[in-house]
């Protein structure tokens, strides 16, 4: 079924995100990000979307308005390619939320 939507909303919300390096305080370039649902029952994830992040931060849309169902759901961020990119090395190959 889909997700409960807020008062007065007459569609559901695509799924976005945002991602900062806060070091910089500047928006993310180019940083992967997969999303993933959990497959029920199990513990299976399987990929929905992937995407990069532009010059604002920004990815297209991770899930279309409508398509979010209810369910186990996580971001993927690529953060080792991103710091690789930038010189830097990464403590962390990548982070899931």
């Amino acid at each position: 079924p889909p997700l409960p939507q807020a008062e007065g909303g007459s569609e559901p919300g695509s799924l976005t995100t945002h991602v900062l390096n806060t070091v910089t305080g500047l928006p993310a370039t180019s940083l992967g990000v997969q999303l993933a649902q959990l497959q029920e029952p199990g513990a299976e994830w399987k990929e929905l979307a992937k995407r990069w992040t532009d010059h604002d931060g920004r990815c297209s849309p991770l899930l279309a308005p409508g398509q979010a169902r209810a369910g186990t759901y996580k971001l993927r961020f690529e953060t080792a390619p991103y710091w690789e990119g930038l010189g830097f090395s990464s403590f962390y190959p990548f982070v899931e939320v």
